[in-house]
């Protein structure tokens, strides 16, 4: 490319890179395929024809020649199959030339659905792994492999195991070896993937720091397999796995850039939208040794294989009106795309939705945004009316006597596909948990329809009032953490509210808290004059402290302490649903199986999950759900838990009240609806805000220091919550909508979400 290096004005809002500026830019984003898997013909379709051939001579295509190929699927599961279905291809070709498959394999989270996929290939189809040799990335140092932590034992328990590999063919760097001895153990490494005829396909992930391996930011291109000092990112991200950070081993054995890039098929999977940003630095970023995964632009047969989520940073999903005009990319100026450009460019030029001039649009490479809608004044009012349509004070619908009356002082009946009120500011204070059927929380405070004539804008699916309500919650916490202002408000206003624990989070209690607890029920037996409960106390206590003293760092508990820290957490979620309003008999800990490991690595979903879930809604029948959306969780229950609720949802979609069911997502743990995304928000008053900082303060062994904070972010879970939904209620007011304190955002979810 004999320009590569020439320096060309960057696209506003694009990386600032030397080599990478706008026509290449314009060539990963065309070379990017939105696929569908269809479930019959077992094949990828292109979705909206994003991608176009090139043709001989086209500049375009001769940069798209050094760019990765970026194929985004529906699904991280319907990714996993894709990628399971090419791996089972190589191993069948080579089976019929009568050689060996050499696959290079990766550990975490990330792959586990392609292994999954294989194994099921293997049991179901019979694809036999017979002529198959591997090579995993890396391995902690020391690591002894039968830890709980080994990528050996991980290997062998979720894919090795499971298939008919002779494990004689398996090759995991050894974490056991004297300091001496590693240098050559890992030239012979090297020398064994060579001996084997080279690496036909690499599985890889990605880290936050852009590492593939434990290739950590400075990696050269060229290296080969070594001993490495991970990175302070990589060992905070690994802290979950060894119930702390200070347990992680400072050092891992790992293949180089350069072994990787001598396979010769490459597949970097990623998934989440904690992991779009360094995605869009690998895709789109200038190739550098600061972001290892970078590198893989130069593979000619390097592909990454991405969900929606990772994808969304990449210019052509978050800004491609940047790129030129959208439609040679398959999209259209429909509503989500139009929402999204608009709240943009108010952002990008700092002004209110309703104050965006044609000379703002037309400035920043919107000029067809107006051609294809309107004018600026009308295009404004769009997606002005979109964002206030947003807001509900009544996020489980009115009463009717409240409704009538707001159409009656506005003199209109309700539009077809109407919605409900839009308040000016919060239409409910609330001082502290009030429990009952009052239906107003403050009947002084009229509707903003009523008071500016205008007609409610935000309709349910079903008029019941009061409606039937569950909240699901993946771990004991995530209810009052992510939407507890609206969890209140639905209490308040009478709905029946029922609460859902999924899992019981006793993996995320300190032992020392545990210990407090145990003294306590001594103490209150003695108290209470329960001799015999004394003794049958005490004796728990002896075991679970001897265990204490004798575990080791990462070690799963005892299953007597495990009870304890479950009771722990049941007990604070009970008082933290109580006090927001929910009654005794509505509060569910369905404890699904998937989750009772002990460890943060969790079971396979089971039909004994789904039925769980399942049996809930049935007998609960319920008019609204609500479930946890943000599956940027670094432990991956929520998504799991998701997931669960989607199957039951589906096993029950014949029902009639399931088909008038709305299911709502919240986010607020560890990350926030985008304002483009918001379907329904529910403005907090300052008291509001107060009360649900109350109810999280109910989980006392997360408050201060959570076991499981995450790796990146050193607030507190209610911190967090506060400053995303005030994050939220600031933007809508810079948008040019009302002013609130705080505002819970959601996303309805449908089978096309």
């Amino acid at each position: 490319m004999a320009d590569a290096a020439c320096e060309v004005k960057p696209i506003p809002g694009a990386l600032p890179v030397r080599h990478l500026e706008r026509r290449r830019i314009v060539a990963i984003a065309a070379s990017i395929i939105l696929v569908v898997m269809a479930e019959a013909a077992e094949k990828p379709l292109e979705l909206n024809a994003p991608f176009r051939p090139f043709l001989p001579g086209d500049t375009a295509g001769a940069l798209h020649a050094s760019s990765p190929r970026v194929v985004v699927h529906p699904s991280a599961e319907i990714a996993s199959r894709a990628v399971a279905g090419e791996i089972a291809t190589q191993i069948r070709e080579r089976a019929s030339q009568g050689r060996r498959a050499v696959l290079g394999l990766a550990t975490g989270s990330t792959p586990l659905g392609v292994y999954e996929e294989l194994i099921r290939l293997h049991r179901d189809e019979g694809l036999s792994f017979r002529n198959v040799l591997t090579f995993n990335l890396d391995e902690y140092f020391p690591m002894c492999p039968d830890s709980l932590q080994s990528y050996r034992r991980f290997m062998d328990e979720n894919f090795f195991d499971l298939i008919d590999l002779d494990k004689a063919g398996t090759h995991v760097p050894d974490g056991t070896l004297p300091p001496s001895r590693v240098a050559d153990f890992c030239a012979d490494y090297e020398r064994k993937i060579a001996d084997a005829g080279g690496i036909d396909i690499q599985l890889l992930g990605i880290g936050r720091t852009g590492h593939i391996g434990f290739n950590e930011p400075g990696s050269p291109r060229d290296s080969r397999t070594r001993l490495v000092t991970l990175d302070k990112v990589t060992r905070m991200d690994a802290a979950s796995d060894f119930f702390g950070e200070w347990n992680v081993p400072r050092q891992a054995i790992t293949m180089g850039v350069g072994t990787i890039l001598d396979a010769r098929r490459i597949i970097l999977l990623s998934f989440g939208e904690h992991k779009s940003a360094i995605i869009r630095r690998s895709v789109e970023g200038e190739v550098s040794s600061s972001v290892a995964a970078s590198f893989l632009q130069q593979h000619p047969r390097a592909s990454f294989i991405l969900d929606p989520a990772a994808a969304a940073e990449l210019t052509r999903f978050k800004t491609p009106w940047l790129l030129g005009r959208i439609e040679e990319y398959g999209l259209t100026w429909d509503s989500a795309t139009t929402r999204r450009a608009v709240i943009w460019l108010a952002q990008e030029v700092g002004k209110p939705i309703l104050k965006l001039t044609e000379e703002d649009y037309n400035e920043h490479g919107l000029a067809d945004l107006l051609s294809s809608r309107g004018s600026a004044y009308d295009v404004n009012i769009q997606v002005f009316r979109a964002m206030q349509q947003t807001i509900t004070g009544w996020p489980g619908g009115k009463p009717a006597a409240r409704k009538g009356a707001s159409r009656a002082a506005s003199g209109t009946s309700p539009p077809a596909g109407a919605r409900a009120d839009v308040p000016a500011r919060a239409s409910a204070q609330a001082d502290g948990p009030v429990r009952g059927a009052a239906l107003d929380p403050d009947p002084r405070v009229e509707p903003a329809s009523a008071r500016s004539g205008g007609p409610d804008l935000f309709a349910h699916a079903s008029d019941v009032f009061p409606k039937r309500v569950v909240v699901f919650s993946p771990h004991p916490d995530d209810d009052v953490i992510s939407m507890g202002g609206t969890f209140i408000r639905l209490c308040r206003q009478g709905h029946e509210v029922h609460v859902a624990y999924q899992t019981s989070g006793n993996i995320a209690v300190w032992d020392d808290t545990a210990r407090r607890h145990m003294d306590f029920v001594i103490e209150f037996c003695r108290a209470f004059g329960m001799g015999d409960g004394v003794q049958k106390a005490q004796r728990i206590a002896e075991r679970v402290q001897q265990f204490l003293l004798a575990k080791h760092p990462g070690e799963v508990d005892s299953t007597e302490l495990q009870q304890i820290k479950a009771l722990i957490r049941r007990t604070e979620a009970r008082a933290a649903a109580f006090y927001s309003g929910v009654r005794s008999e509505h509060i569910h800990f369905l404890d699904m199986p998937f989750y009772e490991t002990g460890r943060v690595r969790k079971k396979p979903l089971s039909p004994e999950d789904i039925h769980i879930i399942t049996d809930l809604l049935e007998r609960v029948r319920p008019h609204q759900v609500y479930a946890a959306g943000d599956l940027s969780d670094p432990h991956g229950t929520h998504r799991v838990c998701l997931t669960a609720i989607v199957r039951a949802i589906e096993e029950l979609a014949d029902r009639d009240w399931m088909k008038s069911c709305e299911v709502w997502l919240y986010r607020g743990a560890w990350q926030e609806w985008g304002a483009h995304e918001i379907e329904m928000a529910v403005p907090l008053s300052p008291d509001e805000v107060e009360a649900k900082r109350k109810a999280i303060f109910k989980h006392e062994s997360q408050k201060d220091k959570a076991l499981f904070p995450g790796p990146w972010d050193p607030r507190e879970f209610w911190q967090r919550a506060e400053d995303r939904n005030r994050a939220t209620a600031q933007l809508y007011d810079k948008l040019g909508l009302p002013e609130y304190q705080a505002i819970e955002s959601f996303v309805r979810w449908s089978r096309a979400t």
